[in-house]
């Protein structure tokens, strides 16, 4: 929730230098140059992926418990009969307002709308967040992610996160009545579902963050630990929901569960302030 700009407005874009102009021959005899490089890394990565194919793999507990809308349900019913299975574990603050739940978990979960081209391969996806079914699915109801969603009970977090952290991408094959964890990635490595960024890096201006090589005069405004998903207070994929007027009330929070206290917020969490949002 840092690193965030001030004032959201495109005029320093527009004011922003820009590329030398050229004819149409000399752009494309550059463009010919830098496409070299580009099918090199595309061949490159091909050869990751193949790599990836060849890792060895990693029980895991199919009877592990998570939380659906029907109820409780094993890890193994979340394949749906399929042979492999995708899980995004979306971070969560257990008795904050979505305004302030995970920007970076809201970007990536916000791209993943199809799930035709996964399934024609035999491959199933899911998100299973960290925090009580009752608080996660009202935000998924408010944000409108069709995808399967579930939450993960505070017994089973060890038996699937294993000394990680919530906010990884992880890839299971089921092979009968057994599953095992065969990829995991995290950070930059979850880009792979969020193809804004893909598309911002073929864009004149890039991803406008403070890190990348750029030209003189090139707009960067954004950091890169956290606030570069967020806007005007708010994870950024909420403002057009919340100009479409759906609700982000997320509810009182669950019996025996504790209000989030990390250091990304200040302040008290929502069950102290329902008195003052009412009255908004």
């Amino acid at each position: 929730m840092t690193n965030q700009p001030t004032e959201p407005s495109v005029s320093a874009i527009r004011d922003a230098a820009r590329p030398p102009v050229a004819d149409r021959a000399a752009y494309q005899t550059e463009l010919d140059r830098l496409r070299v490089r580009e099918k090199a890394h595309t061949r490159e990565g091909d050869a990751i992926a193949a790599a990836r194919r060849r890792l060895p793999m990693v029980e895991v507990d199919p009877q592990t418990p998570l939380i659906g809308a029907d109820g409780t349900v094993p890890l193994i019913d979340l394949f749906e009969g399929r042979s492999q299975l995708i899980a995004y574990f979306h971070m969560w603050h257990t008795g904050r307002p979505a305004a302030q739940q995970c920007e970076g978990c809201t970007f990536n979960t916000s791209h993943v709308t199809e799930l035709a081209y996964l399934h024609s391969r035999d491959v199933g996806y899911a998100v299973l967040c960290e925090g009580p079914y009752e608080e996660a699915s009202r935000y998924r109801e408010f944000m409108g992610y069709p995808v399967p969603w579930y939450s993960v009970p505070p017994d089973s977090v060890d038996r699937l996160i294993a000394d990680r952290y919530f906010g990884i991408l992880a890839c299971y094959l089921r092979a009968g009545d057994q599953v095992f964890e065969t990829y995991w990635t995290s950070g930059r490595g979850d880009e792979a579902i969020a193809p804004s960024y893909g598309l911002l890096d073929r864009t004149v201006y890039g991803r406008q963050e403070f890190w990348e090589d750029s030209p003189e005069g090139w707009p960067q405004r954004w950091g890169s630990r956290g606030g570069q998903f967020r806007l005007d207070g708010r994870p950024s994929a909420q403002w057009p929901r919340i100009r479409a007027g759906r609700d982000d009330d997320l509810g009182t929070m669950p019996d025996g569960w504790t209000a989030c206290s990390c250091s990304l917020h200040a302040g008290p969490p929502a069950a102290a302030t329902e008195s003052a949002r009412s009255t908004d």
